[in-house]
């Protein structure tokens, strides 16, 4: 019985009929798909996407993308069972398969909740704060980000099929960018079902999306300086596609993130007794056999104290001896396959290099038989463990990456040797220092820093949380220098901004308000009868201002304030000492003044105004005396609408209000931004 043939999604429509070349269980060998061979036609994917995809994402704004990344994660978890059965044949088991499914939608929610929290209801990102360039205020600068008007070319590994190309089609989505995945052909079945799956959905706006099973042909020759590229796999393919020439020529941006030699330190200070001991000793097995060690972020080297090689190679060899390996649909099954026998050769020529001259401390032949029928032929590898026991004369161990289940101890004389090795992989995404002593960690962390992406400090009180060495947060910044790419993905609404172009723009405050949809200070207001607090959320403009009444500062409101809040601060109460500092007297808290400017503009009633919900940007610029005379300005800085509605169905959107309050001789004594969510009239 034929096999199915995948298929490319090439400007709207599904390609390949023809088979091409044979893909294969990880389990098994059986082929269970074939690539096409149908040819695809870059320019008109390129095309498409231009004419198509570009301008349907910027029909929507940064707001109503999240909201339709939320609803796709939504869709994608609902039908993550049919994923699940087609990651197995990678070899994958189930907590392997995990990471890749669910963590790939779990991203999806985690930019679409980043996305609605940080990002306006526009297409226009304010960098500011805007910045006075003359003397009177009529002339101001500040920065903007804005969608490029390009697309995304997303070139990924074969180990994380799924979360692999959701982790760069998210921050791109937000950035009004189409993509064109194209996966690493050995698991590209994985990624097809998935791409199936989100395009069937309905929620991607026509060309948001395309899918390149097989070689991407002269896609790169194709692209222009609107376009980026970002690359996941081996740093010899990263060197070779960074050189293209039609990137080089049109300085398209191009990131790689590529497997590196990352490290765990167990620092001098721990012991076998120690519980940070057993930490290290867990989470470098752990690395070793998740996905089979198929991870960009596994520990390759184990680096720890002379006097402790043999107790960590006891307790691991231990650990390792108890992960049964084969079929994970087998009851007990702890780690699966590599991806390939590719794969698998590939794995066993680089344990062969980092055997010479090192000691193999556990492998094959400490008792390896795979479990499960048809076992016999699928890609499976043992773990493996060695020692080298001289690092700083051993090249191989910081050069020759294995990329299976497969680890080095290395040892060390002291932390400055061990940051020594640690730096000798030449760049890394990831490395864990394991240590009790803050003191060491403040020593150590900055120096690894230099030369890692990110830096995990593991001991007893963070194990409690901890995600571990090897998981990438969308939080948090992925990516390494060096070696590893020297590219950033991930890190929040920073990787969004990566696939955004920034650009400085000046005229005056008026004129920049208008063109970053926020109220810059100096800038022409609106003043009505309404009071702004009054107004729905469709009815007020950015711009829309009132200066309050006046309020004199009294000794007595000093000390109510005092008495409510129980601070009694001597600069509030003792005359004598107040007479000795910089301010010559007593002054007014500085919460004080900031209770009575909301006391100044608030409107009492009910209304529109439903919670005030934070502040920003707080800052006391000058200080308020005893007879001081303030009053406030409240002006609508920014509207967010993040198309919610609360339990009763009512519409909420969040104002940012600017607040500046003056003193009797017009000078600025408190300056913040209040925050407020305001009801829907709809």
């Amino acid at each position: 019985m034929p096999q199915p043939t995948l298929q490319s999604l090439i400007a709207g429509r599904w390609i390949g009929s023809e088979a091409a070349a044979p893909l294969h269980s990880a389990l098994t060998s059986a082929v269970i798909y074939h690539t096409h061979a149908d040819k695809i036609d870059f320019d008109e994917a390129v095309t498409y996407a231009r004419k198509t995809g570009i301008p349907a994402l910027m029909q929507l704004n940064f707001q109503q993308r999240a909201a339709r990344l939320k609803a796709l994660a939504l869709y994608l978890l609902e039908r993550k069972e049919e994923l699940y059965a087609i990651s197995h044949q990678t070899g994958a088991t189930r907590s392997d398969s995990w990471v890749d499914i669910e963590g790939g939608t779990g991203t999806l929610f985690a930019y679409a909740s980043m996305g609605s929290r940080e990002l306006p209801s526009s297409n226009v990102l304010h960098e500011g704060p805007a910045i006075a360039l003359g003397k009177n205020g009529g002339f101001a600068g500040t920065h903007i980000l804005v969608p490029r008007g390009g697309l995304a070319v997303h070139i990924n590994a074969f180990n994380f099929p799924i979360w692999g190309l959701l982790e760069k089609f998210a921050p791109s989505f937000l950035a009004a960018m189409p993509c064109i995945g194209k996966p690493a052909t050995a698991t590209s079945y994985l990624t097809e079902a998935v791409v199936r799956m989100m395009h069937e959905s309905g929620l991607l706006p026509e060309g948001a999306l395309q899918l390149v099973i097989g070689s991407t042909g002269d896609l790169l020759d194709r692209l222009n300086g609107a376009d980026v590229v970002t690359f996941t796999g081996s740093a010899d393919t990263a060197a070779k596609l960074r050189v293209n020439r039609n990137l080089i020529a049109n300085s398209v941006p191009f990131t790689a993130e590529a497997d590196s030699l990352n490290c765990a330190i167990l620092a001098p200070d721990v012991t076998p007794d120690d519980a940070e001991f057993d930490l290290f000793v867990k989470e470098v097995a752990r690395e070793m056999t998740g996905k089979a060690g198929q991870k960009c972020t596994a520990i390759r080297r184990i680096i720890v104290p002379e006097n402790m090689v043999d107790a960590v190679g006891m307790r691991l060899r231990e650990r390792l001896a108890k992960v049964s390996v084969g079929d994970p649909s087998v009851e007990g099954v702890r780690m699966g396959a590599l991806a390939s026998r590719d794969q698998q050769r590939d794995v066993a020529e680089r344990v062969e290099l980092l055997a010479r001259g090192n000691e193999v401390l556990f492998s094959a032949r400490d008792g390896f038989k795979p479990v499960g029928d048809g076992v016999a032929d699928g890609a499976f590898f043992a773990p493996t463990l060695l020692l080298c026991r001289d690092g700083m004369r051993n090249d191989a161990v910081h050069d020759v990456e294995a990329f299976g289940p497969v680890s080095t101890i290395i040892s060390y004389n002291g932390i400055d040797e061990a940051l020594a090795l640690a730096a000798r992989g030449k760049g890394s995404l990831v490395s864990t220092l394991v240590t009790k002593e803050p003191a060491i960690a403040a020593y150590a962390v900055p120096m690894a820093a230099a030369s890692h992406g990110r830096v995990l400090v593991l001991d007893k009180e963070a194990s409690v949380d901890s995600t571990g060495h090897g998981s990438p947060l969308p939080q948090l910044k992925h990516g390494g220098p060096g070696r590893a790419g020297g590219g950033e993905e991930l890190g929040g609404i920073r990787a969004v901004r990566h696939f955004l172009q920034r650009a400085a723009v000046q005229g005056s405050p008026t004129m920049l308000a208008a063109v970053t949809g926020e109220y810059v200070r100096g800038a022409k207001v609106q003043e009505h009868d309404v009071h702004p607090f009054r107004k729905y959320f469709e009815d007020l403009a950015v711009g829309d201002s009132l200066l309050t009444h006046r309020r004199t500062v009294s000794e007595a409101d000093i000390v109510n304030f005092g008495g409510v809040s129980g601070d009694y601060f001597y600069m509030h109460f003792d005359e004598v000492a107040a007479k000795d500092t910089q301010f010559g007297q007593r002054i007014a808290h500085g919460y004080f003044v900031l209770s009575a400017a909301a006391g100044l503009f608030v409107s009492p009633a009910p209304g529109p105004v439903l919670a005030n919900y934070g502040l920003d940007n707080l800052r006391f610029v000058a200080p308020v005396a005893i007879g001081d005379t303030i009053r406030a300005r409240l002006t609508c800085k920014r509207k967010v609408d993040r198309n919610r509605t609360d339990d009763k169905g009512v519409g909420q959107g969040v104002v940012a209000w600017d607040v500046q309050v003056t003193n009797q001789r017009d000078e600025l004594v408190a300056s913040y931004d209040i925050l407020t969510l305001v009801m829907k009239r709809a």
